[in-house]
């Protein structure tokens, strides 16, 4: 089943998320290399696709897990959690409509 990622950054994560960012896309591959990873990105900070110095507010990631259980034990072991780039992810169940 497919499961939404849904983080929310803490007050000028930037220098964190720079630092941790090898680790995370390195776990987003390993999950796209795998056929699971169905779209992932941060949401900027400001309406830019480059938000330069301001940053980035949280980040989505829709990938298949075996249950929710897991997704959370995913979500959790992320580097932006470990960083404190992220203070709050909600893990919820996804059914994809369109396209």
């Amino acid at each position: 089943m497919l499961y939404a990622i849904m983080a929310e950054d803490t007050a000028n994560s930037l220098e964190k998320r720079l630092d941790a960012r090898p680790s995370h896309l390195a776990r987003l591959t390993a999950l796209q290399d795998q056929g699971r990873l169905v779209l992932a990105g941060p949401f900027p900070a400001i309406d830019s696709i480059d938000p330069g110095v301001a940053g980035f507010s949280g980040s989505l990631i829709v990938a298949e897990f075996s249950d929710l259980e897991t997704a959370k034990k995913w979500a959790e072991a992320d580097p932006f959690v470990s960083a404190g780039a992220y203070k709050n992810v909600i893990v919820k169940p996804f059914r994809k409509s369109l396209p």
